[in-house]
C-alpha cells in the first residue's frame, strides 16, 4: 500500500491564547507547537499499522515553512518512510488542500489520512477538500479501519450506532478516537528520522478564498452558584431564567 499523511502543526493544548496587529493575527510568542493530535495518534499510526500488516510506504506531508520539520521529523521518528513539505503559508483550509491535491494527483497513493480536525480552527475542511480536487470517495470521521489490499472497511460512530462503509479503490479518510492508539517515538526512530528523506516542494501559490477579518477570546466564565440538594425549585428556575436551557 501507498498511504499519504496529511499533518499540521498546532499550538499545545496548554497553550495561552492571544491576538495581535488588532486581533488580525495569532501571537506566537511564547508558544510552544506540537503535531496535531488527530493527526498523529490516529491517522499517523493507523497508516504505519496498515503498512506493517499489508507492506508499502507512509509519507507524510505539511503545507507549511522550514519550521515545520521538527514536528515533521517527528512523524518520520514514529516511523514514517519519507516526508513531504510545501513550502507554503498554507493561510486557509482551501488553499492547504489545494497544495496536497496538487502533490498527490499524480503520485497514485491507495488511501490518503488526516486527522478528523485540527485541535486550533477545529474546521474538519481539508480532508473534504482534498477528497473533491482529486475527485476520490471521502470517508469523515472514521473510528475504525480495516485493508485486505483491495476493499477498505470503515466504520464510524453516528447518532445512535455505528455506521459501516466499504470502498473500493483510493479514498481520502479523516481519523477520529478509536482509530489507533498513540506512539511513542524510540530512540532508534529518532535517529533513523535524521536520515529519511525530508523533501521541499515548491507551492502552487494556490489562492485564499476567504481572509480572517478578526479573532476574539470567548468570554470569561462567571462564578458557579451552589444549591443545596432540597432546592429543586430554585435550580430549575435559574436554569429557566438564567441560563436558559429549559
Amino acid at each position: 500500500m501507498k498511504l499519504l499523511v496529511c499533518i499540521s502543526k498546532t499550538p499545545d493544548t496548554t497553550s495561552k491564547i492571544a491576538f495581535k496587529d488588532g486581533d488580525t493575527a495569532f501571537n506566537t510568542d511564547g508558544v510552544q507547537f506540537i503535531m496535531n493530535p488527530y493527526d498523529e495518534w490516529y491517522a499517523l499510526v493507523r497508516a504505519l499499522e496498515l503498512k506493517e500488516a499489508n507492506g508499502g510506504t507512509v509519507t507524510v506531508i505539511n503545507v507549511g515553512p522550514a519550521e515545520n520539520d521538527v514536528v515533521i521529523r517527528k512523524a518520520l521518528a514514529i516511523g514514517a518512510d519519507d516526508a513531504v513539505r510545501v513550502d507554503a503559508a498554507g493561510a486557509t483550509a482551501l488553499s492547504v488542500a489545494k497544495e496536497i491535491a496538487a502533490y498527490a494527483k499524480d503520485q497514485s497513493f491507495d488511501m490518503i489520512l488526516t486527522g478528523k480536525e485540527t485541535i486550533d480552527y477545529s474546521g474538519a475542511e481539508v480532508g473534504g477538500m482534498v477528497a473533491e480536487l482529486l475527485g476520490m470517495p471521502f470517508i469523515s470521521f472514521a473510528s475504525h479501519l480495516d485493508h485486505d489490499g483491495s476493499v477498505a472497511k470503515i466504520s464510524r460512530d453516528i447518532e445512535g450506532g455505528v455506521e459501516v462503509v466499504e470502498v473500493t479503490g483510493g479514498c481520502v479518510v479523516s481519523a477520529s478516537k478509536g482509530m489507533a492508539e498513540q506512539r511513542i517515538p524510540n530512540m532508534r526512530g529518532i535517529m533513523m528520522a535524521k536520515r529519511k528523506p525530508l523533501n521541499v516542494v515548491a507551492a502552487t501559490a494556490a489562492a485564499d478564498a476567504v481572509k480572517a477579518s478578526k479573532f476574539s477570546l470567548p468570554a470569561a466564565k462567571s462564578g458557579v452558584k451552589m444549591l443545596e440538594a432540597d432546592q429543586m425549585d430554585e435550580l430549575v428556575r435559574l436554569l429557566h431564567e438564567e441560563a436558559k436551557v429549559i
